[in-house]
């Protein structure tokens, strides 16, 4: 288990997403608004949409608020233009690191995420420095209570999974990003509800970490996270369950 992954699982047992769920519905909603805005109002034919919207009912998000953000989105209401961005850099230990933006003010957020970076002992990269170590695939996360691993194979096989893996309460299941629909669509017939579902960027190859490189890169993806206009951070750095105990 590493990057991505890893950081959900820890977020599981820390409940910070019920701790924030102020800032979770902030992120949802904009990504309700920039998926309408590229892909039109109709979750049917807008699989981006579609997942936005199962998220925000995942957090109990007030059907009023998706409407007004997929509103914003096709310009029926007024809003703000978020514009969409990645950056590239490295955090401790030279993990490399995916850095997910939606925001109205390119020149502040990247200043803002520069010193974050910095803060944590990191370093933005150049555009195209880090990238080439990640590969689209498409996640989605299902409690070990909601089913097993075989009622998980049997309904998601023929939609096209690459695997399914145990992560801790949980199990991960991954696929090609152009069958993520098809997944989706399976585990819905089947009544499995689904905790997360998302196309994450997931590394090629990951970096150990250990101590105090592994206790700063902890920190850093949750100040990351915690910036407003950071969506997503994907990084490839692997952390052992009996170090992750130390920072339990």
């Amino acid at each position: 288990m590493s990057g991505h992954s890893k950081w959900a699982t820890i977020k599981r047992k820390k409940g910070a997403a019920d701790a924030k769920r102020g800032k979770v519905f902030s992120k949802i909603i904009k990504e309700i608004t920039i998926a309408a805005r590229l892909g039109g109002g109709d979750p049917n034919g807008n699989p981006r949409l579609r997942t936005a919207i199962d998220a925000a009912k995942a957090q109990n998000m007030p059907l009023d608020n998706m409407n007004r953000a997929i509103k914003r989105g096709t310009g029926e209401l007024e809003g703000v233009n978020y514009e969409e961005t990645t950056y590239e850099g490295y955090g401790p230990g030279g993990v490399a690191m995916l850095i997910q933006v939606l925001t109205d003010n390119k020149n502040r957020t990247v200043a803002e995420i520069r010193h974050l970076l910095g803060k944590g002992g990191g370093n933005m990269g150049e555009s195209g420095s880090v990238a080439w170590m990640f590969h689209k695939k498409g996640s989605f996360t299902v409690e070990k209570s909601a089913a097993d691993e075989e009622k998980l194979m049997e309904a998601t096989l023929e939609a096209g999974i690459d695997d399914i893996q145990e992560v801790s309460d949980a199990f991960e299941i991954t696929c090609p990003p152009e069958n993520f629909t098809a997944v989706q669509e399976a585990l819905a017939a089947a009544n499995i509800p689904v905790l997360e579902a998302s196309n994450d960027m997931v590394p090629q190859n990951t970096i150990e970490l250990t101590g105090d490189a592994a206790e700063k890169m902890l920190k850093l993806m949750e100040n990351l996270e915690d910036h407003d206009d950071v969506q997503n951070v994907y990084a490839n750095f692997d952390i052992s369950e009996e170090e992750m105990e130390k920072f339990s």
